[in-house]
């Protein structure tokens, strides 16, 4: 009897073989680029599967050594003033408990106070001068799927390589652009830039004072010693982590290896939805479901001076997206194709942070009617046409967003300590309490 149940159980269940949603699934995606291959994400830990930047290969200690910087709050020992001092970490700003973005409208670094449970309740510090306040001027890109970023940010600014390889006339000397000319792909040039623009600071005195020495030397060895203990090598190694925190958890990344079950029939219908009449796999395509490409779809910008005094509205031309950092009047207004995992739960979203659900950029992109005044009719792109959706078909398409591509378990990519003891990601006084970390 044992032996029939154990044979029966090793058949293909005739339920699931004749499914027609997994069927019409599968032909849907086989209409994507590279098919279901062309979407899985690397598995944790294989590292030869992961986009990477020549100049950079991935080991397990630099991605070690990258987790372990990324979240240090010991780095931030050059802040404005000084009372910031080790109080704020790269996760600050991009964490897990929202994806790798920030809780909040924009990303607040020093100047800012609190936490709550998923960086919702960071805010500014009332005791800080405004002109002082470490904000991002624009809605806080993901260090989520980066591997699959060939450039950074949503005017793609970061990046020496692809699209940007004949950019160098704005890599303008004093600017975090001029990092570009270190000759690395996007997510090491932001690595490296970020430390400098929100004044991290990388020295052998530093490093040895937490005990880093030793794992710089094991990562670096092929830099001579006076150039290993820098921002440079220290972002190398924040980039390889970043490269490794994938979305590979997901439901539908379990569907994509086999697991027929592992979304749910309005999940299903909402993938079919996805890559076919949606028409959402013609610009979001990959494993990171994005692209480098731009397009102007007329959302709008971060409103105002922004919540913390300061906003894309300056004179960088945050605001012009792609054309701002090109000077290409005819790229105006346009930003990179972002990536869709784990965007559940997120109330900011859009360069501009101006949509508090995934349901509301799905119901703005099916009515194809822009809201930037700012955005000429004839500078939005041809794709941005409305698609007919009924009801029913967005709920569909909106469960697939928010459930079928959530990673439960992003937290595997923190460490439970860092060198310095700190709390992290944020120490200041009201952080260390909402962190558990007094």
């Amino acid at each position: 009897m044992a032996l029939f149940l154990l044979s029966w159980s090793c058949q293909p269940d005739p339920n699931v073989e004749q499914d027609p949603l997994n069927a019409a699934l599968e032909a849907a995606i086989s209409q994507q680029p590279g098919g279901k291959s062309g979407l899985r994400l690397p598995q944790d830990h294989d590292w030869s599967a992961f986009p990477q930047d020549p100049r950079n290969p991935i080991t397990a200690e630099k991605v070690q050594l990258g987790k372990l910087l990324f979240h240090e709050t010991g780095l931030a020992i050059n802040p404005r003033l000084p009372q910031g001092m080790n109080r704020f970490s790269c996760a600050s700003c991009h964490h897990a408990g929202a994806g790798f973005q920030a809780g909040i409208l924009q990303g607040l670094g020093e100047g800012g106070l609190g936490f709550g449970v998923a960086g919702e309740s960071r805010d500014i510090d009332p005791n800080w001068p405004i002109d002082s306040i470490d904000v991002q001027p624009i809605r806080t890109p993901t260090s989520l799927n980066v591997a699959f970023q060939e450039l950074m940010l949503w005017n793609g600014q970061f990046g020496s390589t692809g699209a940007n390889r004949n950019t160098s006339a704005q890599w303008t000397s004093g600017t975090p652009k001029a990092v570009n000319h270190l000759g690395y792909e996007g997510p090491e040039i932001q690595a490296i830039a970020g430390l400098k623009v929100h004044r991290m600071e990388v020295t052998e005195a530093i490093l040895s004072t937490y005990g880093y020495l030793e794992l710089f030397d094991q990562v670096f060895p092929d830099f001579a010693r006076s150039e290993r203990y820098t921002k440079e090598t220290a972002g190398l190694a924040i980039a390889a982590y970043e490269r490794s925190v994938v979305a590979n958890r997901s439901p539908f990344q379990q569907w994509l290896r086999g697991d027929v079950l592992a979304l749910s029939e309005a999940q299903k219908r909402g993938a079919v939805l996805f890559f076919g009449k949606a028409a959402c796999g013609g610009c979001h395509q990959g494993p990171a479901l994005n692209s480098m490409e731009f397009y102007a779809l007329g959302m709008n910008d971060l409103v105002g001076p922004g919540t913390y005094g300061t906003s894309g509205n300056a004179a960088d031309n945050t605001n012009l997206g792609r054309g701002g950092f090109t000077g290409n009047p005819e790229e105006h207004y346009q930003f990179k194709v972002p990536q869709l995992y784990n965007l559940k739960g997120l109330s900011f979203l859009g360069h501009g942070g101006t949509f508090g659900s995934l349901r509301e950029v799905v119901d703005y992109k099916n009515r194809a009617q822009a809201e930037n005044a700012k955005v000429p009719a004839h500078r939005l792109a041809s794709e941005f046409k409305a698609l007919s959706l009924s009801d029913e078909e967005v709920d569909d398409l909106v469960e697939f967003l928010e459930e079928g591509l959530y990673d439960p378990n992003l937290e595997r990519y923190v460490p439970a300590t860092v060198y310095s003891g700190n709390c992290f990601p944020n120490a200041d006084p009201m952080a260390q309490v909402d962190q558990g970390c007094l």
